[in-house]
This record gives structure tokens, C-alpha cells and sequence, in this order.
């Protein structure tokens, strides 16, 4: 655990980079990276100023695309060398940094709706052996009247309308899922299913339940998500790397059971941090406003922190906050916190132990948006209960009695106390806890610029060599 914060370097000096991009051969940029689409979008809205977001492994070609399409749109093109949060979100703020009108996001996407600047994706059209997908998809499903749901990587999904010319004929009930990004344009149609940028539309009497689900893609965070969000429902897929199909043996009841007890861990804790992982999905601010409220209801104290990517060292300096609840996409929501000193939940992982109101139904939500006003699995908070109406609670980790939400104390005088304090919003008893006090009181500030008042110096020389032994120290010391 001790080398999750701190390390002697060595692991910097002896890490490999991957220089082989995985991306189409430099002869077919315009195809892979669909250059007269991208070159459209822009001629027909008009940008002069757009900017170009890449993933690092396509980074290499970023210098290419961004030349060709100021020589066939005339418009300025500024790429993204570095996202603010993950690559799969559109970074509106870095673009918004240079000015930009619009976004060209290549690569995969979490399909994360977006509210401030128009988008188009670009997923990057990696190959597909159609015919051996398919062979694999019977293999996996031989009965002809299989009720199979399709879904994909992003990276895929230009060639799923030829896998669908060849199954469709043999397999009557299978559902080929679409992409979709942006809020949908009306009601949403009984037994349509839309999550994770995908749409397709269920028509079995006994739903989504009846049906199995056929991923093609490699494993990875987006098939975690799938698996999660759509419990109930038995997961094959196919890896275009291998070329091999197989039945998702992953124990998802497990990998619940992991997640069920770090709501277990937020309903112990005293202090959590809110840690912002996005600044571009639509709705963050919404939800961030919202758990604070949870929060504050549930007589917890809360601090948001913006620390851009978390990792183990960033979070390992807020020794004070009990656990971290991460306001991110979907797709990165269930980050892995076994290396962190402390969990990281989800939004929905933190309602589940906060809100009375929220049951465990067997559904897992990883998207944030669900969860507020109006969605479709809001749940209000319940009325305050009186202190002598209070259930108690106990802690089915360390077996000790939990503090209960409290209202409208007795009118009669309480000793003085320095541990105790009367919160003026729900006039409700809250404890002190002394290392929130001071987290509270901590600050921090950034390199400030301080322009035009630092004196302008004429550059010079520097030492040369390495720090153990540079070059001119045997003559300063002579």
C-alpha cells in the first residue's frame, strides 16, 4: 500500500512507452479518421474555430488530421494534447480555453451528453472479421429462437450493419443496438431501452429479463458498466483482437457484494469528499448540488474537491474525509479503489446509504443523471424523523451503534458541551469531529502568475550534467 503514495523514482526511470499507435496505417487517415464527415460538420456550422480532442494512442496522428482539415475547411484547428478528466468525455473546458466553437472527438466515447459546444464523434473505424463474429455468435447461441440483445464498442459499430445482414435471416429475435448521444428528442417508447449512449427497443412481454446480451469489443470498463447495469441478463462477447467468443464468467453477484459493502463503509462515515471527475457531462453541477443536500440531510459533513484525474497519491492528502463519492460519466464512475487509502462510491452507491427512501432493487445505476429530479429513478428524501421516533442503527462492520438523524430536540436545557453543536438548518445535534475542523480550515492556492509585476531578466546558462555531480562543481571547489 505504502508504494501507491510515494515511490524512489525507479518506476518512472525503468516505465516503457508504447510508440506503436493503434490506429489505421497512415495511407487511410481519411477513412479511419473519416475526414470529409469531419470536414462537413464543419463547413455546414460554420466554425472557424474547432477543436480536436484525441485519446494518447492517437495522438500520433492528431498533426496529420488537424493539417488536412484546415486545408479543406479553411477554419483554425487547435488540438487537445491533454484531457482535464478521462479521454472518453468531450473536454468543453480545455476547448473553451482557445476559443473554440465545436469539438471533433476522436476515439472511443462514453456518449455523455454535453451542453455547451456542438460535437461530433468520431469513433475510428478499427477492423472487424465480420464472418468469424458471426461464426462465434452461433457457436454461443445455437438455438435459432435465442432472444439475444447486440451491443458494441464504439470503435465497432460502423460494421454492425453487415453482422446484421447475416444474422437477422437465421435468428428472427435478436436486437441490434443503435448509438445515440444528446437527450432524446420525445417520451421515451414502452420497452425502449436507452443507457450508455445505446438504443434498442425490447419486445418480449417479460422485458429486458428474458433476453441475453452479445458484446463485440475487448474487455474493459464499458463491458463492466453493461454487466452491472444489466444484472439479470447472461453476457457473451467477442474480442476482434483474438477473434475468440466466449460467456462472460465474470461474477457480477460478487463484484455487487464489493460494492454493496462500500455503502456499507459511506453509511460509517462521518466526512466524505466530493470529487469532481467531469466538467463537461451535462447535469454535474446538478448532482453535485444534489449530494450535498443528501448529505447535509444525512448529517454528514461534505467538501468538494476538484483534483483533476484522482489516483492514490492525490486522495492519500485529505487523510480527514471518510470516504470519496466520484461525480464522473458512466463509463468511469466505478473507478477501482482497492489501492486508495480511502473507498471511492458512486452517486447511486452513496443515495443507497444515505436516503431511506432508496432501495436495493437489484438494478445498479451508474449514470449520475438518473438519479435527479424528474429522471426515472428520483427518489425524494423522507420527512425528518423526531428523536424519539428514531430508529437506531447499527454498523454491520464494526458493530457500533450509528448517530441517527435528528430533529427538533427537547426544548430543555443541554449541558455545555464541546463536542456537541446545534446545526441551525434542521436545528439538529451534530457532533464535532476535530479532524473535519481542520480540513475545513485548510487552504491552498496555486502558482499565480502575478503578470506584469515580475521584473523581465535577460536569460542565462545553467548548470550542466546531473544533480550528484555537475560539471563546473570541481572548479567552483578548486
Amino acid at each position: 500500500m505504502a508504494a501507491a503514495f510515494s515511490s524512489d523514482g525507479e518506476a518512472a526511470l525503468r516505465r516503457e512507452l508504447c510508440t506503436a499507435v493503434a490506429a489505421a496505417p497512415r495511407s487511410d487517415l481519411d477513412g479511419f479518421y473519416e475526414m470529409g464527415r469531419a470536414a462537413a460538420f464543419v463547413r455546414d456550422g460554420g466554425f472557424r474555430k474547432v477543436a480536436l480532442q484525441f485519446p494518447d494512442e492517437l495522438l500520433a496522428d492528431a498533426v496529420q488530421v488537424a493539417g488536412g482539415l484546415e486545408a479543406a475547411t479553411g477554419a483554425e484547428m487547435f488540438v487537445l494534447g491533454d484531457t482535464t478528466y478521462g479521454s472518453c468525455c468531450v473536454d468543453e473546458v480545455a476547448a473553451e480555453h482557445v476559443g473554440a466553437e465545436a469539438v471533433l472527438h476522436y476515439g472511443p466515447a462514453c456518449l455523455s451528453p454535453c451542453r455547451k459546444l456542438p460535437v461530433l464523434h468520431i469513433f475510428g473505424q478499427q477492423p472487424l472479421d465480420v464472418g468469424r463474429c458471426a461464426e462465434a455468435f452461433r457457436e454461443l447461441y445455437p438455438e435459432q429462437q435465442s432472444r439475444v440483445v447486440v451491443l458494441s464498442d464504439v470503435v465497432y459499430a460502423h460494421a454492425m450493419g453487415e453482422l446484421e445482414q447475416q444474422l437477422r435471416p437465421e435468428y428472427p429475435n435478436v436486437i441490434f443496438s443503435r448509438l445515440v448521444w444528446g437527450d432524446p428528442p420525445g417520451p421515451a417508447v414502452p420497452g425502449e431501452e436507452r443507457k450508455f449512449g445505446r438504443q434498442f427497443l425490447v419486445e418480449a412481454a417479460g422485458g429486458l429479463q428474458d433476453y441475453a446480451m452479445f458484446y463485440v469489443g475487448a474487455e474493459g470498463l464499458a463491458l463492466t458498466s453493461f454487466m452491472l447495469t444489466w444484472n439479470r441478463c447472461p453476457f457473451s462477447s467477442f474480442n476482434p483482437s483474438t477473434g475468440c467468443g466466449r460467456r462472460e464468467t465474470l461474477n457480477v453477484n460478487r463484484a455487487l457484494m464489493r460494492r454493496l459493502y462500500l455503502v456499507e463503509r459511506a453509511r460509517d462515515a462521518s466526512v466524505v469528499g466530493i470529487l469532481v471527475g467531469t466538467l463537461g457531462v451535462a447535469g454535474y453541477l446538478s448532482v453535485l448540488q444534489h449530494l450535498r443536500e443528501l448529505l447535509a440531510w444525512a448529517g454528514k459533513r461534505s467538501y468538494t474537491l476538484a483534483v483533476g484525474k484522482p489516483n492514490p497519491a492525490k486522495l492519500a492528502n485529505f487523510l480527514e474525509v471518510d470516504i470519496f463519492v466520484l461525480v464522473a460519466c458512466a463509463q468511469n464512475s466505478l473507478l477501482d479503489s482497492s489501492d486508495f487509502y480511502r473507498p471511492v462510491v458512486t452517486p447511486y452507491e452513496l443515495e443507497l446509504a444515505c436516503n431511506p427512501a432508496r432501495e436495493w432493487t437489484g438494478n445498479y445505476l451508474t449514470d449520475f443523471r438518473d438519479l435527479l429530479p424528474g429522471a426515472c429513478a428520483h427518489a425524494e428524501l423522507p420527512p425528518a424523523v423526531p428523536a424519539e421516533e428514531a430508529v437506531p442503527d447499527v454498523s454491520l462492520i464494526s458493530g457500533k451503534m450509528r448517530a441517527a438523524h435528528l430533529c427538533d430536540p427537547p426544548s430543555s436545557q443541554l449541558p455545555p458541551s464541546t463536542a456537541l453543536a446545534c446545526r441551525d438548518q434542521t436545528r439538529a445535534l451534530a457532533e464535532i469531529s476535530p479532524a473535519a475542523s481542520f480540513l475545513e480550515s485548510r487552504s491552498w492556492r496555486g502558482l499565480e502568475q502575478q503578470l506584469g509585476q515580475t521584473p523581465v531578466s535577460k536569460a542565462v546558462q545553467g548548470r550542466r550534467g546531473i544533480a550528484i555531480a555537475y560539471e563546473d562543481e570541481g572548479c567552483e571547489q578548486r
